[in-house]
Order: C-alpha cells, then structure tokens, then sequence
C-alpha cells in the first residue's frame, strides 16, 4: 500500500480531449452490442420497433449525457458523480451511490466484462476445469440467491483474475498510460464493428426486406408490447450503460469544463451511430425471427458473410471489446473511492496518490481485490442485474440536479448549459422514473407468477442500504456533518 501526506500529493490534469472522448466511447461499447440484440429480437419481434427502441434509448442517453455536462462543467473534482451527489442532496445519497459503485455497480462491472473477455479466449485456448464433483464439493450458499460454485470453470475465473490484475497495474503506472490504452483498444474495437458492418452488406446474401418482415411469434396486443418494451428497454440501456464514467476523472483531465461536456456529447453521438450501423447489418443479414433465435448473433452473421473465419473474427473482436471496455472502467471508477477517502468517508488510505505515478494506486489496489473475490463467488452478473435499475435511480437524481444546483447555486460559472433547459433534463428524469418504476413493477409481477425467486430490484435497494451503517460510522468516526 501507498503512504503519502495527502495534502502534499494531488492527481495531474494530463486526458486531452481525443482520450478523453474515447474513454467515453471505450467504457460503454463492450459486449453487450454483440450479444443483447438477438434477445432483444426474441423479446420485440418487430424489426421496426427494434431499430426504434435503439433510437430512443440512445436519444435518452444522449439527453442524460446532455444534462450531466452541465455539472461536469461546473465541478470538476476527481470523483464524478460522488461530488455531484454531494453538492446536490448532501453527503448520505453521495455516499450511498459510492458505496454502491464500490460493492457492486463498478466491480461486479469488472468482474462481469473481464469474464466474457476470457470466455471467448477459450475460442482460441482451452482452459482446464475441474471436474463435476469437485466443483459441487466447493459452494456458496446464498440467503435467497441461491448456490454458486468458486471452482466452476475456474480456468475462465483464474484468465478473469490475471486481466483485472493486469489492466490495474496498467492505471497503477500512470492515467496517461492507461488512457492510451483505452483510446487504443477503442479505435480497435469501433473498426473491428464498423468491418463487420461491411462484410454484412458487401459480403452476405442479406435482404433489406429483413427490415419490415416481422416475427411469426409478434403480437401488437398492448400487454405483450409493454412488457416487451420494459425488457427490450432494459437490454438497450445495459448496452449505453456507462457514458457518465468520464466524470470520475475530471480531475485528471485538460481544461474539464470544456473538454468533458465535448467529449460527453460527441462520444455518445458516436455511440448512438455505431449501434444502429451495426443493428442494420444484423438485420440485413439475419429477419428477425432468426435473429431472435440466435445465441451469438454477431458470429452468425460473421458465418453469413465470411463463412468460417466469422467465429474466430466476432470472438477477437468481442476480446478486444471488453479489454478495452474493462481497462476503462478500471481506470475511472477508483477515483470515486478515492474522492470518498479524501472526504474522510472511507478507508483512509485508499485517498494516497502514488508519490511517483500521481494514480491512486490504494484505491485501484482495492478495487482490483474486491473484483476478484466477485470473480471467484460467480455472484457478479446476478448482483450487476439486481442493481440495473439502481444505477437509473441515481442517473434520475443527477439529472434531477440540475434544476437543484441552479437554485442552490445560481451563481457558480456555468461554461456549458444543457441545451434545451428545462426539457431536455426534465424528459429524461420523466423517461428514467418512468423506466425504474416499471422495472420494479415487471419484477413484483415476474416474483408473483413464479417466475422468479426473488424480486430483483427490492434486492438491489437493500445490497445499497447496507451501506447505511458504514455511513453512519464514518460519519460518528469523523463527529462533524458536514465536510
């Protein structure tokens, strides 16, 4: 662990404005554009509607990235949306979002991405694994979550482990070092998607009738649609997810009110173009009624367009997709720990900056740790669906504090102003309670048909207010309320 004199030693200023943008792109484009669309099909079964739900997702998105660039503008701490919350409502809801980002939201993230990287270099290298009964001989059990398995494909778990510890080691040595990374794998990954994007349309036997032809299982009836739309919905924006990211590192970044909301607009444009070009090509190869029944729909389009070698191109590109994706999320999610720390809310020595690397390296050591354990359990992808809809509840609240910090502090320079104020902020705080709403009532519905153990979303508000007595102690520890 690093041991520094906190007030000596502070983060350096070094992203410019071109990493900058491609850690926006980098942290949201990961595997989910390769593998959400075929359930998404399954779910819909209307090509139209489906391009549509992409549109307005990214639409939200865009609005949501719109919005949050206004107080990125204005506070540029390391820490993001820890210090948004902070200035808004105060030190508990900042301090349950960061406690949440650390137990689960960003860690499981980690945990959830680095693992699929190594699923698919097992397309390439196969991994050992123990057997059935030595596996069953190690388990978790879980108060209402069930069992789950340590040893389970452990060869996949152990390749998980050495990545997060690598890539965390990469951040150690330097945030310029990492955001060359992220800028690298980003370029990467958008070119391999924009290649498949060709082959689809220059290379298979696709038909742009595809666009209009529904699936047989389609139905229009107003209670299908809904709960089609709430899932649909709910796959797309896992597939945004993560625009706000850039702001855990404003501290680091050149002139961050002007180069975040910039970057915060443009990368999400960009996001928003390279899902629908890559939404076309699926379709134009694949109606949606076999999209809909494909397990992997990028590899079988790859299959359509470039026969045998597709596999082994979706498999490095989806590889190069969570490398990237995981290094970014890494990189700027440590620096929210970090932000807690410095405000006496956390670990004392998780606030150190590395006295020769000027990275938080305490805080990436830790997060690198508890992503582990995550990885190891097998819990990271039901703990990361329990806390989807968390992690609206706070986007609603950031939105939300626009309008909360113009009267708390309508004279704080303000170098970028969401465009559209007050609707474009208030059509996405609507649109974000509208979604957590219904999320909790699909699961409540899902819980009482027998469809589900557990209500999901009732899980997630309950791993966030365990949090709760840390606060309280932290708070108790310090003996002030406000810092």
């Amino acid at each position: 662990m690093v041991n520094n004199n906190k007030s000596e030693l502070n983060l350096v200023p070094s992203l410019g404005i071109y990493t900058t943008i491609a850690i926006v792109v980098g942290a949201v484009i990961g595997s989910g554009i390769f593998k959400k669309p075929a359930l998404m099909a399954s779910q819909l079964g209307s090509p139209e509607l489906l391009l549509l739900i992409w549109v307005v997702a990214g639409i939200i998105t865009l609005f949501g990235a719109l919005t949050n660039a206004e107080v990125a503008g204005m506070l540029t701490e390391t820490g993001g949306q820890y210090i948004f919350f902070q200035k808004m409502y105060g030190e508990l809801v900042a301090y349950l979002y960061g406690w949440g980002i650390f137990a689960v939201i960003q860690t499981g993230s980690i945990a959830s991405i680095t693992y699929i990287f190594a699923e698919y270099t097992e397309f390439f290298i196969q991994f050992p694994r123990f057997s059935n009964e030595i596996e069953k001989s190690f388990s978790i059990n879980l108060p209402f979550i069930g069992s789950f398995f340590p040893l389970h494909n452990i060869g996949v778990k152990l390749v998980t482990i050495i990545v997060i510890t690598l890539l965390t080691m990469i951040n150690y040595y330097g945030v310029k070092f990492g955001g060359r990374v992220s800028a690298l794998f980003t370029v990467m990954k958008v070119l391999a998607i924009l290649t498949l994007v060709y082959f689809a349309f220059v290379f298979s036997n696709g038909s742009f009738n595809h666009f209009v032809i529904e699936s047989s299982s389609f139905t229009n009836k107003p209670e299908y649609l809904l709960t089609g739309f709430i899932a649909v919905f709910s796959g797309a924006f896992w597939a945004y997810d993560g625009w706000n990211n850039i702001t855990y590192i404003a501290g680091e970044v050149k002139r961050p009110q002007r180069t975040i909301p910039i970057a915060l607009g443009v990368g999400t444009l960009i996001i928003i173009a390279v899902y629908l070009l890559i939404n076309l090509a699926y379709m134009y190869v694949l109606p949606v009624e076999l999209m809909s029944k494909s397990t992997l729909v990028a590899a079988d389009v790859a299959n359509q367009s470039i026969g045998a070698l597709g596999a082994a191109f979706v498999s490095a590109a989806v590889m190069i997709s969570t490398f990237g994706t995981s290094n970014g999320t890494i990189m700027v999610s440590a620096r929210v720990y970090f932000a807690m720390s410095r405000r006496k809310m956390f670990f004392n020595a998780i606030g150190n900056v590395h006295p020769k690397f000027k990275t938080p390296a305490n805080a990436l050591i830790l997060q690198c740790v508890w992503s582990c354990v995550l990885v190891l359990s097998g819990t990271f992808d039901i703990l990361t669906d329990m806390l989807i809809f968390v992690s609206w509840i706070f986007y609603a609240l950031g939105a939300f504090g626009v309008f909360v910090l113009r009267k708390k502090m309508p004279d704080h320079p303000r170098p970028y102003k969401v465009f559209g104020y007050p609707y474009i902020p208030a059509i996405f705080v609507i649109f974000a309670s509208f979604f957590v709403v219904l999320t909790i009532y699909e699961d409540i519905s899902s819980y009482q048909s027998g469809n589900s153990q557990i209500v999901d979303s009732l899980f997630g508000l309950i791993l966030v207010a365990i949090g709760l007595p840390l606060y309280w102690f932290y708070k108790r520890r310090n003996g002030k309320e406000n810092y």
